[in-house]
């Protein structure tokens, strides 16, 4: 049997490994076996919060919504009901935006709606 070297594929792998966990703290970027636990975890914590992030940021939406029709007399549940009771198909996340950003274009949709 010929015998085999492993020290080429063990330094690639570890470079691969130590190269993934660089900015970690701690032995976490520098030591292979806790760079490989902390590898698992931040994929783990990557593909929750993938989805975790879109319910944060329609929350966020409704909030600003919310802020934004208060002014005016209207919550955000009664705004929501008008808009779909005429047809508009602007969804939370542009109606958030308009009310952030482009406040006039947002009242000129109040108007419309009353």
């Amino acid at each position: 049997m010929t015998r085999v070297k492993r020290g080429v594929m063990k330094m690639k792998r570890r470079r691969n490994v130590l190269k993934r966990t660089k900015g970690f703290r701690f032995a976490r970027s520098k030591k292979e076996a806790a760079a490989k636990e902390a590898i698992a975890h931040a994929g783990n914590y990557a593909f929750r919060d993938r989805r975790t992030k879109k319910r944060i940021n329609r929350a966020l939406w409704n909030v600003r919504i919310n802020a934004a029709v208060r002014p005016h007399g209207m919550s955000y549940s009664t705004f929501i009901h008008a808009l779909k009771k005429k047809g508009v198909s602007l969804d939370r996340k542009v109606l958030s935006h308009l009310a952030a950003e482009h406040p006039q274009v947002f009242e000129r949709i109040l108007k419309n709606l009353a």
